[in-house]
């Protein structure tokens, strides 16, 4: 009598049937868009995939050329991406950064006495740059600057800087040129009072704030020096995490969400019930195959 071919063995069945659950289940950790409509039990998961850079810069459409300020800070505002951090540069200095929102953007900067060449340029969530903006020239005669010969700056290595909400943010600012001392106001853009430091001498300042809420937010520190000098930094500050709308401060209501769907999970079960179903056919084969193998040596024997 011919040997019946070979069948495989429950496990076996089990252990595909796994594999394949398995290979479902690792599908359902790639990056998904946002969801438009959120459903309750959904969770929220973040992640950064990496992309070339902004191929699409910031303009300036304010303030024009040619322009001569003799107070500060002044506005600079124009177009951008969406989305995008825009900073400000004058003569190669940043002086001020903030969000772009709706395809545009306003900043309030400090300038240098003197000339000042102002470029805007986006930056995305890896920090890679985008191109410069047109280089507006505007001048800055600081009548301090003649009185005094020295007028106070504000300046940070840090354009955005965040912590997980109800986390203590750091932040270290750079203090220069003026008189000492030196008052500092700090306006973490979420309603809450501004704080008030006092400085006996120039050098870098660690401010640091902890945000109650998820959210992107407008920071504007102030300086004044002993001869009422004033220097003005705007930048970014983020409470990272699912991001809230804000009713008492100035965060985003953007609301960044993935949601986590759980058919993987479900697909899995057919499989696993197949590979039972099979393994349990294939072993009554086998248990008939044996029975019928033990009745023919009885005959014979």
């Amino acid at each position: 009598m011919k040997n019946c071919p070979t069948k495989l063995k429950p496990a076996a069945f089990l252990l595909i049937g796994v594999f394949i659950s398995a290979a479902l289940l690792s599908l359902n950790s790639l990056p998904r868009p946002a969801a438009a409509d959120q459903k309750s039990g959904a969770i929220g998961i973040q992640g950064i995939i990496p992309s070339p850079p902004p191929s699409q810069g910031a303009t300036i459409a304010v303030p024009a050329n040619g322009t001569i300020y003799t107070n500060i800070p002044i506005t600079v505002s124009g177009l951008c991406p969406t989305g995008l951090l825009v900073k400000i540069f004058a003569n190669n200095v940043f002086v001020g950064s903030t969000t772009c929102v709706n395809g545009s953007y306003s900043v309030q900067v400090d300038l240098f006495s003197g000339q000042n060449d102002l470029v805007a340029r986006v930056y995305d969530a890896l920090d890679q740059p985008g191109p410069d903006s047109n280089t507006v020239s505007v001048t800055f005669q600081n009548a301090q600057f003649l009185q005094y010969g020295s007028h106070v700056y504000l300046s940070s290595a840090y354009a955005e800087r965040g912590a997980p909400p109800n986390t203590e943010l750091d932040w270290p600012i750079l203090i220069s040129g003026g008189t000492a001392p030196y008052a500092l106001s700090v306006d973490w853009g979420d309603g809450s009072a501004p704080d008030l430091i006092s400085e006996a001498s120039a050098g870098t300042v660690d401010i640091s704030h902890t945000y109650k809420q998820a959210g992107i937010y407008t920071v504007v520190i102030k300086a004044t020096d002993k001869n009422g000098g004033e220097a003005f930094l705007q930048v970014v500050g983020q409470a990272t995490g699912a991001i809230q709308s804000n009713s008492k401060g100035k965060g985003s209501s953007l609301i960044i969400i993935k949601q986590l769907l759980w058919w993987p999970a479900l697909a899995m079960l057919p499989f696993i019930a197949a590979a039972f179903w099979v393994g349990g056919k294939n072993a009554l084969y086998r248990q008939q195959k044996a029975y019928e193998a033990a009745l023919r040596r009885e005959h014979l024997g």
